[in-house]
């Protein structure tokens, strides 16, 4: 038969005081994402080109993922610290399977189980707020990419029209 579990107060606590550590985290990076963002966008005063685009997208995306590393790297610091894993590298991987909601074989101690689903509650907020910003970015280069190409067509036109005239 196995032990009873019940959930306590410690790991309650914990649960919340890391998840609003995640979260913390993520803001800061979301912001320093977007700042980043924009100085590429805006560093010469130019339009911003295809290419240019792209890249501040590449960019941000990376910034993305490094934010999300940072976040696992506090869980799984987290989980050595209490001894509920044995090493960093498995500790950093069963965050890592935990927070993208994959899983693995791993578990935590019973006076941790709480804790194997606060972690993807944190990671589905985190990466919800990242999909936001991504999908603002993504937005702003097409707008920027369709109001291009929509000049350029305009000034063919314009251009067509007075040699047609002359």
């Amino acid at each position: 038969m196995p032990p009873n579990y019940v959930t306590s107060l410690e790991e309650v606590l914990c649960g919340i005081t890391l998840v609003a550590i995640t979260m913390a985290i993520h803001g800061c990076g979301m912001l320093l994402t977007l700042f980043t963002s924009h100085a590429l966008k805006h560093g010469e005063h130019k339009p911003v080109s295809f290419v240019r685009g792209g890249i501040v997208l590449i960019v941000a995306s990376w910034m993305i993922v490094l934010v999300h590393l940072i976040e696992l790297l506090v869980w799984a610091l987290f989980f050595l610290w209490v001894g509920a894993m044995p090493d960093p590298s498995t500790s950093y991987y069963f965050a890592l399977m935990q927070y993208t909601t994959v899983g693995s074989n791993l578990s935590l101690p019973l006076r941790w189980r709480l804790l194997d689903g606060m972690l993807p509650m944190a990671a589905l907020m985190s990466f919800a707020w990242s999909t936001g910003v991504l999908c603002m970015l993504a937005q702003e280069f097409q707008s920027t990419q369709l109001s291009a190409i929509h000049a350029r067509r305009n000034a063919r036109r314009t251009a067509r029209m007075k040699g047609a005239g002359a």
